[in-house]
C-alpha cells in the first residue's frame, strides 16, 4: 500500500481539494484530510483505510455515523485520542443530516412515516438499542430530541421522571418515543409496551400527551399508534 510520504504533493489530498475541488477527494482522501495525522505504527493514508474497511456491511463514509470509541481502539495503533477523533466526525455527520432533515419538512409529525424516516438512517445500523424522545409543538412540529437511554430499552432503565422534566423544558404539547432493535425486526417487545405504557401514563397526567412510539428495524419501522395501540 502507498504511503503518504510516498504520494506526489499535487496529489495529496489537501493540494488535490485546493486544485481541483473538494468533491474531487475520494472517501479516503476526504477522511485522511480531516484526520490530518495517523497514529502510532500507521501514516493517515493507511489509518484512513482501516477505518473505512473495518465493516463490511457498513459500506465506507457509513461506518463512522455507527462506530464507538471502543470499536476504533480495537483498531491497531489508535488510541483514546483518534477514536475520540473519529467519532466526533461521526457525531458531527449527524448533527448536519438531522439539521437538514428537521429545516426540510413539509409535514408535521403526525404521519409516522416520516418520523421514521427522519431516524431511520441514524438508528437502524446501531448494534445496541437507543430510546430517543422526539418532542413538539401544537402543530405537531419537530422542536427537538432527547436522547433517554443506550443498551436497552426496559422500564427500569428509562426515567420516566427525567423525560418529563426534560419535555417541560422543550415547552412541548406533544412526543414520540423512538427506538431502534439491532435485530432488525421492528416488532415491539414486552419491555417495549411495558415503556409505554408507563410513559403514556405520566404524559397525560403532566398534560403532553405521548403520541406514538415507533420502533426503527431495517428499513422498516412498527408505529403503535397506526397498529391501534395508542
Amino acid at each position: 500500500m502507498m504511503k503518504f510520504r510516498d504520494v506526489r504533493p499535487e496529489e495529496r489530498p489537501a493540494e488535490k481539494a485546493r486544485r481541483l475541488g473538494i468533491a474531487s477527494l475520494s472517501d479516503r482522501e476526504l477522511l485522511s484530510l480531516l484526520l490530518r495525522s495517523g497514529c502510532r505504527g500507521q501514516d493517515v493514508t493507511a489509518l484512513s483505510t482501516m477505518v473505512l474497511e473495518m465493516e463490511p456491511r457498513r459500506e465506507g463514509l457509513l461506518g463512522l455515523l455507527h462506530n464507538s470509541m471502543q470499536d476504533y481502539m480495537r483498531l491497531r495503533g489508535v488510541g483514546e485520542a483518534k477514536a475520540l477523533q473519529l467519532v466526533a466526525i461521526g457525531e458531527l455527520s449527524k448533527r448536519i443530516w438531522r439539521r437538514e432533515a428537521a429545516k426540510n419538512l413539509t409535514t408535521a409529525f403526525s404521519d409516522p412515516g416520516l418520523c421514521a424516516r427522519y431516524y431511520m438512517e441514524a438508528l437502524r445500523h446501531l448494534e445496541q438499542e437507543e430510546l430517543h424522545a422526539a418532542f413538539l409543538d401544537t402543530k405537531l412540529r419537530f422542536i427537538s430530541d432527547q436522547l433517554l437511554s443506550r443498551g436497552s430499552v426496559d422500564a427500569s432503565v428509562v426515567s420516566v421522571r427525567e423525560l418529563m422534566i426534560a419535555a417541560l423544558r422543550a415547552r412541548a404539547v406533544r412526543m414520540i418515543l423512538v427506538h431502534n432493535h439491532p435485530s432488525g425486526d421492528p416488532r415491539p417487545s414486552a419491555d417495549d409496551q411495558r415503556v409505554t405504557a408507563e410513559v403514556q401514563a405520566a404524559a397525560k397526567l403532566i398534560g403532553i400527551p405521548l403520541e406514538d412510539h415507533i420502533v426503527i428495524g431495517d428499513n422498516a419501522y412498527y408505529s403503535f399508534k397506526e397498529w391501534g395501540l395508542l
